[in-house]
């Protein structure tokens, strides 16, 4: 991250409601259990559902038309019988991989200093 001080008027990230709102669907708990699957293959929504255990249908299902709403994933019928529904992480969906990636490697290197500031918080209050 670069120091704020550093920063240029002109290179100020602007956090508007909607890139908020297109944030909070992305980096939620259950999408970022959704990308990761589909990002190695198309899965059905069972299948979808056993890789991720903990999520209900009612959840994994709003997800998925979160996702798909915001052209991340796309759903695909598969001619077959009966017919089947496959989704599949779109282009624009794969071009998440590398930042969520970074966040991912920077929660995993900075975790134990985390835990460390939130226990002293927490002893503090």
């Amino acid at each position: 991250m670069t120091d704020t001080s550093a920063r240029h008027h002109s290179d100020d990230l602007t956090i508007s409601s909607p890139h908020r709102e297109l944030l909070d669907h992305v980096l939620d708990k259950w999408s970022l259990h959704v990308l990761n699957e589909l990002c190695e293959r198309p899965c059905r929504f069972n299948e979808l559902r056993r890789a991720i255990p903990t999520v209900t249908q009612k959840s994994l299902t709003a997800t998925l038309r979160r996702l798909e709403r915001s052209g991340i994933v796309e759903r695909v019928v598969v001619s077959s019988r009966p017919v089947a529904v496959e989704y599949r992480i779109t282009p624009l969906g794969k071009t998440l991989r590398e930042p969520v990636d970074v966040l991912l490697a920077w929660a995993a290197q900075h975790f134990d200093e985390i835990e460390r500031a939130r226990s002293d918080f927490d002893a503090q209050n």
